[in-house]
This record gives structure tokens, C-alpha cells and sequence, in this order.
């Protein structure tokens, strides 16, 4: 089975990888589009949450350093600080924490463009090594 990069989760939310030079983080951008907004005018918190989850599962992956595994988000705690406006550009940090051979620890924050923190994750990812 061949991977699709970007995944198509990462097209629908328009997710653009900025930086992903130093290993165990990644930086990513998404323009708040209206289609995610709730019924009060503001990025609902599941896609968000989605954000969090590509970004932190990239800085796990770029944390492997050459091994050939795959890794599955194990739980995901997220923390909304405050609202995201439709037609912000936010931009989220994911950093990995701790990279064993299973499991992998990460950290991510998102902030909008006025750098005002809109929400911050941590998760477990855990890596199985795969064929090919």
C-alpha cells in the first residue's frame, strides 16, 4: 500500500506545510475557510483539532529519523483558548517531545495571525514499523 502525500485530509483542510527542516517538528499553515465555521460565525473546534492531529502526526513521523514505520494517534488532548475568526491565517507548531521506538510524545500549538494562542494539543502516537 502506497502513501498519499499530502492525504487527502490535508487537501480538504488546506493545510500547507511551511517547515519541516529540523526533525520532530513541523510548521503548518491553514487559512480559516467559512465552510468550517459553526453556526456562531467561527472555526468549528473538530477542525482544529484535525489541524493539530496532521501537524502532530508529521513531527512524529519526521522524528523517526530514516526508520520505516507508521504511527497511529493513541489519544489526543486538546486545549481551545479562544475563538478562531473565519479568514484568519493560523498557523500551528508541532514539536516532538519523545521519540521511542514506540511511542512517540507530541506537543503543538495553534495561533492566528496576530500570534494570539488559539488552542494547544498533546498526543501519543505510536509507531509500528512497516514492509516498505
Amino acid at each position: 500500500m502506497s502513501l498519499q502525500v499530502p492525504p487527502n485530509c490535508d487537501l480538504t483542510l488546506g493545510l500547507r506545510c511551511v517547515d519541516k527542516s529540523e526533525p520532530g517538528r513541523t510548521i503548518w499553515e491553514m487559512r480559516a475557510d467559512e465552510r468550517f465555521a459553526n453556526p456562531g460565525g467561527v472555526i468549528q473546534g473538530g477542525f482544529l483539532a484535525a489541524m493539530l492531529d496532521s501537524s502532530m502526526g508529521a513531527s512524529a513521523v519526521t522524528s523517526l529519523r530514516g526508520r520505516r514505520a507508521r504511527v497511529a494517534n493513541a489519544e489526543m488532548k486538546v486545549s481551545f483558548l479562544r475563538s478562531a475568526k473565519v479568514g484568519s491565517l493560523l498557523t500551528c507548531d508541532a514539536r516532538t517531545i519523545e521519540s521511542g521506538s514506540t511511542v512517540i510524545f507530541v506537543e503543538a500549538t495553534i495561533v492566528d495571525e496576530n500570534q494570539r494562542l488559539i488552542a494547544t494539543a498533546s498526543s501519543t502516537y505510536i509507531a509500528k514499523e512497516r514492509s516498505q
